[in-house]
């Protein structure tokens, strides 16, 4: 299409009926346009999440940002001799997704080196992934799977043992972390990291041992996952120029799942600056393809107002570029205040110095300025900190600081309204899609259903966004999340939720866009398709408003698009990204099997063939309805066409 001659009418026009087309919130601004956009997306359905123009199907970009979106006809008729066209091919298209809370700076450094069990929904397919692994993997290297799984997403429901581990490699050292709660290593791992009957345990963790006294391969976190962190730390590590290769490497998945930016919240082992050298180059080199907002997570118990005190002096919160930069402290801000989710053992109480302990940090950030989160899993520990943050707040108003806590799996209401009065927000993540058997049979059904209580946390006017705190306690892939929000229910399919603490779609899509820019202080800059935001998106490989529920968690990116380039591409957009480098080293797993794991297609539609067969309006737990007990229950009720298969859906009866 060439360009109208009467372009320059067509722009004033626009101006004239912005409200009408909802193509500018700023009238003024669309009226003055005369530049031609860079580039056009067009024949989509598009989401843009902007309430004043909720729908569109065509947007035009310019200098990294959106400048119009409307219909094809009017978005076409701004285009210039020079203006690039995509056609989106009539998919669905939302603002690019951001992970509120994730380890994407640490877990870059080692993706080459992990086998991913995401998505993997067998033991068997996991044991066969990881002896191909064993078998290409040279001496001194390890096998590592690390985190982003869990025992019930598999059909076996259970993790391997360690006679199954060493009998795949009986020479090849193997590390399986499984949540924060053990670690399965094999012989050549324990020799390895030099484990013997001596090596004395861990505080808050378990050397499990045989009767000689001897590991057996075991460790186990109660509840502290130091043990866990230290032993893995143990192993080899990739030379920088691989670092950097890996990160790429994991920014590219991060992208083939329409994810354009992050909060990076730190982590154990995750020094600062030293362990930022590997992202800080490749944003010098313009190589990012997800932006970062970092913040920094203190490393050493009792000197976590020093690391405060020393970071406070070499930068400040907002310090960067829209690409890269700094957030504030956390998720880490006091030893004495973490307490540890694992729900296989007792809840930890927090020790009488938390209070103490954590006082002066707050009181350090509140008075520097500096937005902080704050790691909080069970009620008992956010109301202790809440008693600090309060008293801090007399003295030095918080409101402002966009302060908030992470995960709040057990929080009650009234904090909930402490919160608000505070003027913080409430981060949270898909563990309880990865843990929630586990906290069932230790605190039952109806304690479950509040896990957390999202719907009220939003009621009460709280910020609320969504992410993963990938890649160790649960995976990086938003759609996992996404679907745990709308329909409650775990990777290994029980319902953990009634309808009223569950998300409907838009909520859920903008708790992983819009609202999660609060929590990195950029309100109004990204998050939504509307003019003057950072033209990033998402075009999906299924329709997210309407493929069933047990479907969402299925869905990719065809195209990922940052700043109005295209970082990612698959299909009829393969051709538009920039192709990456192969992953180093030519032995990486993530070489050969990439990351999340799709499900195999026969075990999701074989549900939705029965539920089209019995009248189904949508698909049932088993075969679609939310009855996810059946699918629980020790019954074969995966097997649709068996007796017991059909039990597990109501829709047998009519």
């Amino acid at each position: 299409m060439t360009t109208s001659p009467n372009r320059r009418n067509v722009v004033a026009g626009i101006g004239a009926a912005s409200t009408g087309l909802g193509i500018s919130s700023i009238r003024g601004e669309a009226q003055t346009m005369i530049d031609a956009p860079d580039i056009i997306f067009f024949n989509g359905k598009v989401t843009t999440l902007d309430r004043g123009n909720p729908q569109a199907q065509a947007i035009a970009i310019r200098d990294s940002r959106f400048v119009a979106a409307s219909d094809d006809r009017s978005i076409m008729a701004l285009a210039g001799p020079n203006t690039k066209r995509v056609d989106l091919k009539g998919r669905r298209v939302t603002p690019g997704l951001i992970d509120s809370h994730t380890h994407i700076i640490r877990g870059g450094l080692n993706y080459n080196l992990e086998l991913r069990w995401d998505g993997v929904r067998s033991l068997s397919e996991a044991m066969r992934m990881l002896k191909q692994q064993v078998d290409r993997t040279p001496a001194p290297q390890w096998v590592r799977v690390v985190g982003g799984f869990t025992a019930p997403q598999f059909a076996e429901k259970r993790l391997p043992s360690l006679e199954e581990i060493n009998a795949i490699a009986p020479d090849t050292p193997v590390f399986i972390l499984h949540l924060y709660d053990r670690a399965l290593l094999n012989g050549a791992a324990l020799r390895a990291v030099g484990f013997n009957k001596d090596t004395p345990d861990f505080p808050g963790g378990e050397i499990v041992r045989d009767s000689q006294g001897n590991p057996t391969g075991l460790l186990i976190a109660k509840p502290n996952a130091t043990i866990l962190y230290a032993t893995l730390a143990k192993g080899p590590k990739l030379p920088l120029e691989y670092q950097k290769n890996s990160s790429r490497h994991f920014m590219r998945e991060m992208n083939r799942l329409g994810v354009t930016g992050v909060i990076d919240a730190g982590g154990g082992f995750q020094n600062y600056p030293e362990d930022y050298q590997v992202i800080e180059d490749l944003h010098k080199d313009g190589q990012l393809t997800v932006r970062i907002a970092y913040n920094l997570f203190t490393q050493k118990p009792k000197e976590e107002l020093r690391d405060f005190q020393t970071w406070a002096t070499q930068i400040k919160p907002g310090q960067g570029d829209d690409t890269y930069r700094h957030n504030g402290a956390g998720e880490m801000l006091v030893y004495g205040a973490a307490d540890y989710e694992d729900f296989q053992v007792e809840r930890p109480d927090m020790p009488p110095s938390m209070e103490g302990d954590l006082e002066p940090v707050i009181r350090l950030l509140a008075e520097n300025r500096w937005p902080w989160r704050l790691h909080a899993t069970y009620n008992e520990t956010i109301t202790r900190a809440l008693d600090v943050f309060e008293r801090v707040d007399r003295d030095i108003p918080l409101k402002g600081l966009n302060w908030f806590f992470d995960h709040c799996e057990t929080i009650d209401d009234l904090n909930i309204e402490r919160i608000a009065k505070l003027g913080g927000g409430i981060a949270v993540q898909h563990r309880m899609a990865y843990q929630g058997e586990y906290f069932v049979q230790r605190y039952g059904e109806r304690q479950a259903e509040r896990t957390p209580p999202i719907r009220r946390m939003i009621a009460a006017g709280i910020p609320v966004g969504a992410g993963t705190d990938a890649t160790r306690v649960a995976s990086y892939n938003p759609w996992v999340s996404l679907s745990w929000l709308v329909t409650g229910k775990t990777l290994g399919g029980l319902t953990l939720y009634p309808t009223a603490n569950r998300i409907d779609r838009e909520t859920a899509l903008r708790m992983w866009t819009e609202a999660n820019t609060w929590f990195s202080t950029e309100q109004g800059k990204k998050g939504q398709i509307a003019p003057g935001q950072l033209a990033d998106f998402a075009v999906l490989s299924d329709d997210y408003f309407s493929v069933p529920d047990d479907l969402i968690q299925d869905i990719t990116a065809v195209m990922t698009v940052l700043g109005g380039n295209p970082v990612y591409g698959d299909g009829d957009f393969k051709d538009l990204a920039p192709g990456l480098p192969p992953p180093m080293p030519d032995w990486s797993p993530s070489g050969f099997f990439g990351g999340y794991q799709k499900r195999a297609e026969s075990s999701a539609a074989s549900k939705y063939a029965f539920a089209a067969a019995c009248g189904c309006a949508s698909a049932c737990n088993v075969h679609g309805h939310a009855h996810a007990n059946s699918w629980a229950a020790n019954v074969p009720v995966s097997d649709v066409t068996s007796f017991w298969g059909a039990i597990g859906c109501s829709c047998w009866a009519f």
